[in-house]
């Protein structure tokens, strides 16, 4: 894992939904022995600085208060926490702007607040745009989640971003000493599963020469729900998945299968970025 989780910058709002995203970060930054990076967006515009301007200061004060607990919980592991609260119309913006100025190569964010008036967007709005656009990795992490302990499931596709993916998961479970579950999903252009067969055989390779101790499955059945299935059954309480699939037709910058994924799964899921 020496190549990875170099610059961690946690995404909060000092909620009660961002305890899990905060706990794992610090976490995280005290087993790499770095600092961690906090930023704290809050909504900021004109009308609102116009018309509820002591709202606004409510807001800052309560986000300079969140981020000294942070300081505190952090510095009990030995962790120095380096927090900034950011202004803006859009908070998901703030954050990616906070992640390209510290060059961060993972965020750390909760997977959901309190649920908007978009109901498939089960890991919530700023979640959602957040990780769509991020230039970086992102971990999502439920509340009551904590750092992984038990095992890791990856699914890959066979193309050279499941390969990554594959990698990141491989680097993970090796310096966590943890057993590693790598599946790939059969399609319909691939009826008898010899094509996801063949990829997750050659990952398992790859993993295995990586160091991590890994079994391999090939799955049937609807993309998301046999991953999820497959994770619960592996008692994984991590999960590697890519943002981009395979077909250049179907796939968007969040692919629908990680989404669902991370809005039904009770243990963090990390959603690795497409090499551009």
């Amino acid at each position: 894992m020496a190549d990875l989780f170099r610059t961690l910058l946690l995404a909060t709002q000092c909620t009660e939904f961002d305890a899990g995203a905060e706990r794992v970060a610090i976490a995280l930054a005290a087993r790499r022995g770095i600092p961690l990076y906090a930023v704290v967006p809050l909504v900021s515009n004109t009308e609102y600085e116009t018309f509820a301007p002591l709202l606004e200061d409510v807001a800052e004060a309560q986000a300079a208060a969140g981020l000294k607990r942070l300081r505190e919980t952090a510095a009990a592991r030995h962790v120095t926490l380096i927090g900034n609260v950011r202004l803006g119309e859009e908070p998901y913006r703030e954050i990616l702007a906070e992640a390209n100025e510290r060059a961060a190569d993972l965020i750390v964010a909760r997977k959901r607040g309190k649920r908007g008036f978009l109901a498939s967007l089960l890991i919530g709005e700023m979640v959602h745009a957040m990780t769509r656009h991020a230039p970086c990795d992102v971990l999502l992490v439920p509340r009551e989640a904590d750092i992984w302990s038990r095992g890791i499931l990856a699914a890959t596709d066979g193309s050279p971003h499941g390969r990554r993916t594959t990698q990141v998961a491989a680097s993970i479970a090796a310096a966590f000493a943890l057993p590693l579950t790598l599946v790939s999903v059969a399609t319909d252009e691939d009826p008898d599963g010899r094509i996801a067969t063949d990829h997750v055989n050659a990952a398992a390779l790859a993993a295995r020469a990586a160091g991590a101790s890994v079994q391999e499955q090939m799955l049937t059945g609807k993309a998301s729900e046999a991953i999820l299935r497959a994770a619960t059954q592996a008692g994984a309480d991590l999960v590697v998945l890519g943002r981009r699939g395979s077909n250049p037709v179907k796939r968007t910058l969040l692919g629908g299968t990680s989404e669902w994924v991370a809005s039904h799964t009770d243990c963090p899921v990390l959603i690795v970025r497409a090499d551009d």
